[in-house]
This record gives C-alpha cells, structure tokens and sequence, in this order.
C-alpha cells in the first residue's frame, strides 16, 4: 500500500553538530530509478556517527545519520534487479558500481560513486529523498540508518540470507569488515605473531579477534579506559597498556617490551598522535602498520621518512578491502555457519527511542558496539 507513495515515519536527525539527535517525523520520497526504499530493523552505532556529532568529522547537516543497517526491502524503482520487495537485506557504506576503474580492479573497493571521502549528502542525481519541516534533509554515505524508512542506490545495498538475525548482522554493514578486512586483508597477521592493537572500541574489538583467529601469540592492546580491559582480554589480548599510566611513550614501552617492535600494528581511534605511534611499535625492516581509524577533518599525518625507509609498511583500507557487494553477503554466510562469530562485538542494545541515550554511554566509553531495535 505504500509503493509509490510519501511515507511518514520517525528518524533521528542531527540538524547541527555538538547538539542532540532529534526525533522528528520524516517525510520519505519513493525510490527513483535504480533506488530501492528499505525499513529498517536494526541499526549499529559507529564511532564514526559520533565523531561527526562532536564537529570532528564535517558531513553536510542537517542529516539522517548510521550507516550500519538491516532491513526489508519495502519498493524498488525502476530498473532495479538485483533485490526485490520483502528481501532482507544490508545497506552498505561503500557501494559498488561493478564499471568504475576500481570496482573492476582485483584489488579496489573504493567505488568512484561512494559519499565518503568527500562527502556530499545527497544521492546520485544530487538530490534527496528526505524532508523535515519543509526542508530537505541530508543522507550520510548513501545510506542514512538513523529512521525507519531510507531510501538507497541498488549498488549500495544486498540481500542476504532469509535466516540472518536482523538484530545482529547490521554490524557486518561495516564493523565486521572493516575489523576483520585489516587483519585478513591489509595486514595479512601471520600465525605466531606479535600485534599490537591502538583503540579497543568497536573496530578495536574486531582487529583483535581477526588476530586471535589469524594465530597471532601476542595481542598487546591499548586504551586509556581501562574498563575495557577484561572484555578484551575475553577476546584474545595477552598484555595491556593506558598510556596515561606510563613514564614513557607508548610505542617506546611496546618496543621494549617486544624487543623490536610489533609484527602488526594497528590504529583505530582516530588521531594524528596515535597513528604515529602505531607506526613507531612496528619493527623494522617487515613491520606493517594499518590506520583504520578516520582522522579529523584537515588534520595532517607527519613522521619521520626513515620509518619507511627502514622497511616498514603504512597502510590503510576503506571496508578492510572487502568489495561489499560480493563479498559482505559472504560474511553473513559465514556468521550463520558458524565461521566467524560476531554476537561478541555487540555489548548493547536500545530501543531507536532511546537513540541519545546510547551516544551519550558511547561517548563516555561505557559500550562497545550499541545496536538500535526499530
């Protein structure tokens, strides 16, 4: 009843930054051509929604926020073959166009139509499917999870299996791959290893148990909050670091505590100074450092060359490397096998009402990964 029709639904907007999220009654246009209109199930928090609510990360506002959905397909618009109404399905961050120069590459996932880089807010015609008050309202990355009802390009969004629980896989939208893909793509953590791991939030988690699967023997982890400490070490890290408890640097105490430096290092807060350090953990000569974490905007990385030149490896991957189309619905094939296991990552759930609730505990670093039931 409602295909090609206006839907009134309740979303979540940020109309500024360093302010709550509002609920508001959203006006949700139909699909266009290639578009499909979902409503969603479930919705996970990343960090990456709170930092563009602190002002660290500039996005377009006011804007629907989330980008780590499930739901149900609701219409389709022309054109669109790949999912049809009543499929579940996840919306994903990074589309994949499967024509650009990078889709077609073995290695690229980075789709010349993603919104992230440089975000714009809107769809691929340059418009929006949301009105509020009488105004228009921004998307974030394509895919806008903060309301019950989004609209999303065909290329930004899978089907997955029918027995996938929608109150857990909307963390494989992003979370499960951009942790697991550094590990198993980037990275490539050997067996035997020695890692070190920056950041042991929701991305963190994941690193760290991508490393315990990979057969790394030492998992070193580092936080200032402390609290996190005994759920990580449930996950795989042997040792432990806050480096405000420290008379040296950090990435100093992990050298000498591994002799030369970690195998792999990884950086999933977020700053300039912890990317730097994580770089200076590795040991040199095959030492790899992988930066996840997303800096704030304008900020500039800055090191000194002869940790390159004496053989280490800085990298970095949007998605941990996986091309989401293919590959995501792989993952939610392996969770349901039993492969991997997520149900760790998720240490609460809300009820979409209680939205500002859950940034406010994520903010304080009292959860992990927090996923909203619609």
């Amino acid at each position: 009843d409602t295909a090609n029709k206006v839907i009134l639904c309740r979303a979540a907007i940020a109309w500024r930054a360093n302010a709550p999220l509002s609920i508001e009654l959203l006006e949700v246009d139909p699909p266009k051509a290639c578009e499909v209109r979902i409503k969603i199930l479930s919705s996970g928090i990343c960090g990456t929604d709170l930092h563009i609510l602190e002002g660290r990360n500039k996005v377009p506002l006011p804007a629907v926020l989330g980008h780590e959905g499930a739901g149900i397909i609701e219409s389709v618009g022309e054109g669109v073959t790949s999912v049809k109404p009543g499929d579940k399905v996840l919306m994903l961050p990074l589309p994949e166009c499967r024509e650009c120069c990078f889709c077609l590459h073995p290695k690229g996932n980075v789709c010349v139509k993603e919104d992230v880089l440089s975000p714009t807010g809107l769809m691929l015609d340059g418009t929006s499917r949301f009105t509020c008050k009488a105004q228009k309202i921004h998307h974030l990355f394509g895919t806008s999870t903060f309301t019950e009802y989004t609209v999303v390009h065909e290329i930004a969004v899978v089907k997955i299996d029918d027995a996938s629980p929608m109150n857990k896989v909307c963390i494989i939208s992003c979370e499960v791959p951009t942790g697991f893909g550094a590990v198993f793509n980037t990275a490539k953590v050997t067996p035997g290893s020695t890692c070190v791991v920056f950041g042991l939030g929701g991305i963190g988690s994941a690193i760290v148990m991508a490393c315990k699967a990979s057969g790394a023997c030492r998992i070193i982890g580092v936080d200032i909050n402390e609290k996190k400490f005994p759920r990580a070490r449930a996950l795989g890290v042997t040792d432990f670091l806050n480096p405000r408890n420290l008379k040296k640097p950090v990435q100093q105490v992990v050298v000498e505590m591994t002799g030369f430096g970690a195998d792999f290092a990884f950086e999933a807060i977020g700053l300039i100074d912890t990317m730097v350090a994580a770089l200076e953990s590795c040991r040199r000569s095959y030492g790899v450092c992988v930066i996840m974490g997303v800096a704030p905007n304008r900020e500039q990385l800055s090191f000194d060359p002869q940790l390159i030149n004496s053989g280490r490896t800085l990298k970095g991957g949007f998605l941990g490397e996986y091309k989401s189309r293919d590959c995501i619905p792989k993952l939610v094939t392996d969770y349901l096998q039993k492969k991997i296991n997520i149900d760790p990552l998720i240490t609460h759930t809300f009820h979409f009402e209680r939205i500002n609730n859950a940034f406010e505990k994520l903010g304080k670093g009292k959860i992990i990964r927090c996923v909203l039931l619609f």
